[in-house]
């Protein structure tokens, strides 16, 4: 089996002092109802830059144990994020850092900054991926709705998920539901 994960709020936490609603706005436009991403200007960029500095970015431990001790043995795993290249030098520091490089089969990034959302869906293509496991609900909407035949994972502590628009995306708290949701 064929299993994607996002990096960012999957393995990685966000900066605890920034709601998720101004993290949201940084990276999001604003476009009709369209899914569009915000390519930062230089002043933006270092300011996130510096929210991605490690001490603003720990990992989630539990994540990362599970995958270190997941039987890969029938399945390839594969770590698919779609940061900008402004920020490769601190995100291959944290691969590093966190030997993600040791749990993962291959590795992708958007480093050649295409929308976030056209990234993934060309990966989980090219790929071939069975499941893919992200926390951006309005992205992995976009990509179920193209991959009708995917089983995609909404990783959130949220009870609401009504706005989970397609039949393919499943709501789970931990990453190990993603062998035991039913789906």
């Amino acid at each position: 089996m064929h299993i994607g994960f996002d990096l960012d709020k999957i393995f990685i936490n966000s900066p605890p002092f920034i709601p998720d609603n101004i993290l949201q706005r940084m990276y999001r436009k604003v476009d009709h109802d369209q899914l569009r991403f915000r390519i930062p200007s230089k002043p933006e960029q270092f300011l996130r830059i510096c929210i991605h500095l490690p001490p603003f970015r720990q990992p989630i431990v539990e994540n990362i144990l599970f995958l270190r001790t997941f039987p890969k043995k029938n399945h390839k795993l594969y770590l698919i994020s779609s940061r900008f290249g402004f920020l490769k030098k601190i995100t291959n520091n944290l691969i590093k850092r966190h030997k993600l490089d040791q749990i993962f089969d291959e590795m992708y990034f958007n480093f050649a900054d295409e929308q976030p959302h056209i990234f993934k869906d060309s990966m989980v293509k090219k790929l071939k991926l069975h499941r893919y496991v992200d926390d951006d609900l309005p992205l992995l909407n976009y990509l179920a709705k193209r991959n009708k035949k995917i089983k995609f994972y909404w990783l959130t502590k949220q009870r609401n998920v009504r706005s989970v628009r397609e039949k393919n995306i499943f709501a789970i708290s931990t990453l190990s539901a993603i062998f035991t949701t039913r789906g």
